[in-house]
C-alpha cells in the first residue's frame, strides 16, 4: 500500500502540494484527477522518488520511497511528455529498462509491440503521439514494477488501445502483486479504467472515493409524472444533486440508493420512470458539493 502523509512540496513562491495526506490500495486502479495545475505531476515524481517532499512521508509498504534505490524499483513513473534517448527505437529503451528493472521481462514487451503491430527496430523520434504512448504504457508494464505511475499517459490513445491496455492492467492485477495509479485532468478519460478516484485541487485531495461506493450511493432517473404537482413533491421528497427538463421528461440526479429512489418515484404513479447510469463528471459533481466545492469552477 502507498502511504502519503501530510506531504507538502513549494516551488519558490508556488506551493504545488499542501499538506496533502491519502492511501492507495494494493491492487485496485487509481485515477488522480484535476486541472492541469492542482499538483498531480508534482505528487507523482514525490511518489516515485524524483522529487523529494519538502515535508512529510510517502511510503510503499511502509518504507520511504525518497533515496531508496530498492523501493524505486518497485515503483515506475511514466511521465507525461515522456523521454527517449536521441535515435532510440522500442528495442534500445526496452535495453535500458532491463538496467534498471531486474524483473523487467523482454518477452512480454516484445509480444505487446507485436500485437500492436509496432516495429521494435524502429527510430521513436519517427512514431506518432499515440504510438510513443504506447511503447512507454508497455515498458511499464513489462518493468515488473509493483506501482506503475502513469502521468496523462492515456492522453492521445485511441478507444481501441485504451481498452486493450485496459485489459492488460486487469490481467496483471490478477496475476501479480500490480497496482496503476493514473494521473488525468480528464473525467472520462478515467470512468472505464479506475476503480478508486481522488481529486486534486491546490494540492490537496477534495475527495477519495470507490467508483462503486459513489455509484451505489448517487442516482440519476428520468421520469415523466402526471403532474406538476406530483414533480414538486417529488422534489422535495429527493435529496436532489441537479435536475434537468425537456419537455415532460424530467433528469433527476439524486442521493440514495436505487431502490430508495425509485421507491419515492413510483409513489407518484409516473407515466414513465428509468434509472440511468451516471457518468464520473455526475458523480462528482454530486460529492464536491458535499465538500463545498463547485466541480464546474475547478474544471473551468
Amino acid at each position: 500500500m502507498i502511504e502519503i502523509s501530510h506531504v507538502s512540496k513549494k516551488f519558490d513562491s508556488i506551493l504545488a502540494v499542501d499538506d496533502l495526506t491519502a492511501h492507495i490500495e494494493k491492487g485496485q486502479v487509481f485515477g488522480l484527477v484535476g486541472t492541469n495545475e492542482a499538483g498531480k505531476s508534482t505528487l507523482l515524481r514525490m511518489l516515485s522518488g524524483v522529487l523529494r517532499p519538502d515535508t512529510g512521508s510517502l511510503t510503499l509498504d511502509g518504507k520511504t520511497i525518497y533515496n531508496n534505490s530498492v523501493v524505486k524499483q518497485e515503483i515506475c513513473f511514466l511521465s507525461d511528455s515522456g523521454y527517449y534517448f536521441p535515435n532510440a527505437t522500442p528495442a534500445d529503451m526496452a535495453d535500458y529498462y532491463a538496467l534498471l528493472y531486474p524483473n523487467f521481462d523482454r518477452t512480454r514487451f516484445d509480444g505487446f509491440l507485436k500485437l500492436l503491430e509496432l516495429d521494435p527496430r524502429r527510430k521513436m523520434n519517427t512514431f506518432s503521439k499515440g504510438m510513443k504512448k504506447q511503447v512507454a504504457v508497455f515498458l511499464g508494464i513489462a518493468s515488473g514494477a509493483r506501482c506503475l505511475l502513469c502521468d496523462e499517459t492515456f492522453d492521445g490513445l485511441d478507444p481501441v488501445v485504451r481498452q486493450a491496455v485496459k485489459g492488460i492492467f486487469a490481467a496483471e492485477i490478477l496475476d501479480r502483486d500490480f497496482t496503476p495509479v493514473i494521473a488525468s485532468h480528464n473525467l472520462r478519460e478515467l470512468e472505464d479504467i479506475c476503480d478508486h478516484v481522488g481529486l486534486l485541487h491546490k494540492g490537496r485531495i477534495l475527495l477519495s472515493e470507490d467508483l462503486e461506493d459513489m455509484k451505489f450511493h448517487t442516482q440519476k432517473v428520468q421520469c415523466v409524472l402526471p403532474n406538476p404537482v406530483l414533480e414538486r413533491e417529488l422534489l422535495e421528497d429527493l435529496e436532489v444533486v441537479r435536475t434537468g427538463r425537456s419537455g415532460s421528461l424530467m433528469t433527476i440526479v439524486a442521493r440514495g440508493t436505487g431502490e430508495e429512489v425509485m421507491d419515492k418515484v413510483n409513489r407518484r404513479n409516473p407515466i414513465y420512470a428509468e434509472i440511468l447510469p451516471l457518468s464520473l463528471e455526475e458523480i462528482f459533481i454530486s460529492e464536491t458539493e458535499v465538500a463545498g466545492y463547485d466541480i464546474k469552477d475547478i474544471f473551468d
